[in-house]
């Protein structure tokens, strides 16, 4: 028998979370009924798509194919409904997306005029908020129903991880730092940082105490110019992406990568409740077409 798209759309999430338990959430569906439907589809192929490990689950080679076809075929199907909002029924949709400064920009600059552009009946509503708790208030609340972000996030919400993106350490012109630079160098290095109590400094809190270092703080703010201008004006170093820095810096300060390099998981995140057409389209592009980002050598 030919698998049903519902049956494709519920191995594509086993795939995207690699737990049959957040797969079912991720597509409200009770996880007994999704494990029936992928079990039914492996019996009509003659093949075993899953390998089970523990709590998690990974793909056979014969699934790993089996998704990427399901994939295209999932892809067409949200093109052709696009046509017939386009033409058919002459309604657009609009989709509202939040994001904090620094990933709104790679939203403006890469992933929603593509989308917009292959999906000309969507709409995007780009939203910017100032901090992490911000944007998961966005989505819980109704005012966003999509959201770019550093993973993970609030384990409340369900993700999608769309890419990998460097973190490098940026410091004034002149700076006595090793390139590439070892964490150790951390230790008691002056440097930008958010605000005390933030969500982004409370992460790189528990970062710096799992290194074992302990920075000097010059400049404690959340404004993304004053941390420009506080490296540039030789107050510190700061941590940054490195494709968000190479924008904004230029060559008005030193860029180093971290040894071993340090990559943070950029994905989409939603409330769990059903999505639109155009969320699900707008994800399914971000998944298939975010830019890679790797270090530099």
């Amino acid at each position: 028998m030919t698998p049903t798209l519902a049956q494709l759309r519920y191995l594509v999430a086993v795939a995207d979370c690699r737990s049959i338990t957040s797969a079912a959430a991720s597509v409200f569906v009770a996880q007994s009924a999704l494990s029936r439907a992928v079990q039914a589809m492996e019996r009509d192929l003659g093949v075993e798509l899953l390998a089970r490990r523990g709590r998690g689950v990974d793909l056979t080679p014969e699934g790993a194919r089996v998704v990427r076809l399901a994939r295209t075929v999932l892809d067409a199907v949200e093109a052709i409904d696009d046509i017939g909002a386009a033409h058919g029924r002459n309604a657009r949709a609009t989709l509202a997306v939040v994001a904090t400064p620094t990933l709104a920009l790679d939203l403006a600059v890469d992933l929603v005029p593509d989308f917009t552009m292959r999906h000309p009946g969507v709409e995007v509503r780009l939203n910017q908020c100032g901090s992490r708790e911000a944007v998961v208030l966005e989505l819980t609340e109704g005012r966003s129903e999509l959201a770019l972000v550093d993973l993970p996030i609030d384990k409340e919400l369900s993700t999608h991880h769309i890419q990998e993106r460097e973190v490098v350490l940026i410091s004034p012109l002149g700076s006595a730092l090793p390139d590439p630079v070892p964490f150790r160098a951390l230790d008691g290095l002056p440097m930008v940082l958010p605000t005390p109590g933030t969500g982004r400094r409370t992460e790189m809190e528990a970062m710096f105490s799992c290194l074992g270092v302990r920075p000097v703080p010059t400049l404690e703010v959340d404004e993304r110019l004053a941390w420009v201008t506080g490296v540039t004006d030789g107050r510190g170093s700061l941590i940054w992406y490195r494709d968000v820095v190479l924008r904004a810096f230029g060559h008005r300060a030193e860029i180093r990568s971290f040894t071993p390099p340090l990559l943070r998981p950029v994905g989409i995140a939603h409330a769990r409740r059903p999505l639109s057409r155009a969320a699900r389209a707008f994800i399914a592009h971000a998944r298939h077409n975010a830019p890679v980002r790797e270090p530099a050598r």
